[in-house]
């Protein structure tokens, strides 16, 4: 499982590590030097515009280097080390879709936070005195802070679990089917769908708006627990189901 875990995280910094390594070392330059009170306004501003394009450029590195991942899983030549490595295909699919979750929200939540501070350098604001007037404001703000992190951490799983089980369909029952890639991205958009409507379990845990043909639920500290348990159960579902298909034939 260790070397599984290895190959996952080489095959993810191929294209996300000197990105974002470049983009740390760069905020941190900028962090370091506005807190000391040495930039001037426009560099302040240069920082902060410089800090919202490495957010995007994160997001698609991020991508490049998850593609590299299923690559490794799903085409050849790659795939055929992981398809002949004596290792059951749950070990190997958990490593992988470990390190794709850990390794975007990791770099992403990075550039993210290094922007807030930017913006708060640029408004001559401390950041850890507002944050922390934000939290003591609400006594309960750090555990709202802590379920959205784990809520956050369940979607993007479930996302990540979607997409590989709809490539493991693709790369077998659909396999030489006739529009085999568009019956594939219908599953993908079904599941989405019904990722939505089964949202409406938490209906006894808050409250239901309409708007027309749409609805919303408001949810409180229970029932974002009670939604993030419901994401990674449908998480945990797929991943199954895409273990199953692993094991059973996948074509390269």
């Amino acid at each position: 499982m260790k070397a599984q875990f290895k190959y996952a995280i080489r095959a993810g910094l191929y294209a996300r590590g000197p990105v974002f390594a470049v983009i740390l070392i760069m905020n941190l330059v900028f962090i370091v030097l506005g807190a000391l009170g040495a930039l001037p306004f426009a560099a302040k501003v240069t920082a902060v515009s410089l800090g919202g394009v490495a957010i995007v450029a994160m997001m698609a590195f991020n991508i490049v280097s998850d593609v590299a991942i299923a690559r490794r899983m799903f085409s050849a030549p790659g795939a055929y080390l992981y398809a002949l490595t004596p290792v059951p295909r749950r070990k190997t699919l958990l490593a992988s879709v470990i390190t794709m979750v850990v390794m975007d929200n990791i770099t992403l939540a990075t550039v993210i936070i290094s922007e807030v501070i930017l913006s708060f350098n640029l408004a001559d604001e401390n950041t850890g005195a507002v944050v922390w007037e934000v939290i003591r404001a609400n006594s309960s703000g750090l555990m709202y802070i802590l379920l959205y992190i784990l809520f956050l951490l369940a979607s993007y799983m479930l996302i990540v679990m979607i997409i590989m089980f709809c490539i493991s369909v693709r790369k077998s029952a659909l396999y030489n089917k006739p529009a085999g890639g568009l019956l594939a991205a219908l599953l993908a958009l079904g599941l989405f769908y019904a990722v939505t409507l089964s949202s409406f379990i938490l209906a006894p845990f808050g409250v239901v708006s309409r708007f027309g043909i749409f609805f919303t639920i408001t949810l409180g500290g229970v029932g974002m627990a009670v939604f993030a348990l419901l994401l990674l159960i449908e998480a945990a579902a797929l991943f199954i189901l895409t273990s199953k298909l692993l094991e059973r034939k996948v074509n390269l």
